[in-house]
């Protein structure tokens, strides 16, 4: 009786999830990893939240005004691999713009794995514009949009 093993993008996706829950986000809980490409390494982590010091909450309920850092952004922050490190991003949810930026800046990132499409997707042409592969995982039936 031998059971499946996980692939690594599932393991670092179920991972991305789990910090995810650690967001003081009340509209959405993201959760990003970013790791070598050989999977060997996690190099940071991040979810969204307000800044180190400040209170555990949203500044706003307005949607896209909350105040919050995106947990790609904190992931970006708390990454101290150079440039030149080849990296794989795992966030639960499609990279809005700006966090797309930080991430092309991070330097050699070279696939965005997401599960959860974001309200828009204009990220994609830059990602692809600078020719990082964005691709959507499927896991178990978690890959319903929100």
């Amino acid at each position: 009786m031998s059971s499946a093993r996980p692939s690594f993008e599932t393991i670092y996706m179920k991972l991305a999830m789990t910090m995810a829950l650690r967001s003081t986000c009340k509209r959405l809980q993201v959760g990003t990893i970013i790791t070598t490409v050989d999977f060997r390494k996690v190099l940071a982590v991040g979810y969204n939240g307000n800044a180190s010091g400040l209170p555990n909450q949203c500044d706003t309920q307005i949607p896209g005004q909350c105040g919050c850092l995106h947990s790609e952004e904190n992931a970006a922050i708390n990454c101290d691999s150079p440039r030149n490190v080849e990296k794989l991003v795992f966030v639960t949810h499609h990279p809005c713009v700006y966090c797309a930026k930080r991430l092309i800046n991070l330097g050699n990132v070279k696939k965005v794995h997401y599960l959860h499409d974001y309200r828009n997707s204009s990220a994609r042409e830059l990602f692809e514009y600078v020719g990082i592969e964005l691709k959507k995982i499927e896991l178990d039936g978690l890959s319903a949009d929100v």
